[in-house]
């Protein structure tokens, strides 16, 4: 009993944790919470769909703080959903029966690469300029959104990073806006997804549930909250951080496993 009580109480700390820093930054939960699974004894297919599902209240827990704070535009959130979810199913399908390290090696480089770009790009993000909402470039965005959806659906850490550098760079919303669209639509309705399609095709550890979506719930209300309390410019040098340090933990993922 006692040891099962420290079991939850280190899910609980766990979740927590990573989910504040994923729903201030933009994403990144799965650079504690998904390899802390695996470390804690789960096989990576069983602790990726039980990582999923608690992630869904971390979308949650960022809808009951952001609510009332924007209005997102209806062609960016179709955008989100239309281009990213058949990724999802694609990625969740797939990473049931492979898993390969030298994707997590090349995701390791690509997800380095955001964080340098963006501390190379100090006025990215800096200010709103929504574009790319129409015609060949609309479709460019649903493309990308999509490749980004495999990866979320598949090797899942730092997806939500990916999702958030694009909606700046290529629709031209400020870290802010990006990180409010990324913590709701592909917290919630991306995650929830590959978390169906990786229940009917995988197992779920449902006993450590509990402990991960209270977690996940109270970190994703918290993170939402700095993140609108604090200046874009912080929330930017956390997107960074964040993003460099998943690199650099996939690289070595990657390399080492």
């Amino acid at each position: 009993m006692i040891a099962d009580m420290f079991e939850q109480v280190v899910l609980l700390v766990i979740s927590f944790l990573a989910n504040t820093f994923s729903a201030f930054s933009g994403g990144g939960a799965g650079l504690i919470q998904f390899p802390a699974l695996i470390f804690l004894g789960l096989p990576f297919s069983i602790a990726l769909a039980t990582h999923k599902i608690a992630s869904v209240a971390l979308g949650l827990g960022a809808v009951l703080r952001h609510r009332r704070t924007y209005l997102f535009h209806p062609r960016l959130v179709a955008a989100v959903l239309i281009g990213g979810l058949p990724g999802v199913l694609l990625g969740a399908w797939v990473i049931v029966e492979v898993h390969d390290n030298l994707a997590t090696t090349m995701l390791g480089i690509l997800t380095l690469s955001l964080g340098i770009y963006s501390i190379c790009s100090p006025n990215l993000g800096a200010q709103v300029t929504v574009r790319h909402l129409h015609g060949t470039s609309y479709l460019t965005g649903l493309l990308v959104l999509f490749v980004i959806g495999v990866l979320n659906g598949s090797l899942s850490s730092g997806s939500g990073l990916f999702v958030t550098l694009w909606l700046v760079s290529w629709f031209g919303l400020d870290y802010r806006q990006a990180v409010a669209i990324t913590l709701v639509y592909v917290g919630i309705f991306w995650n929830g997804t590959g978390a169906v399609v990786l229940n009917i095709l995988s197992s779920v550890q449902w006993s450590w549930l509990p402990a991960l979506l209270l977690g996940s719930l109270a970190g994703g209300y918290l993170g939402a909250h700095l993140s609108i309390v604090k200046s874009n410019r912080m929330i930017k040098r956390a997107f960074e951080t964040i993003t460099l340090l998943i690199g650099l933990k996939l690289l070595f993922q990657g390399t080492w496993t």
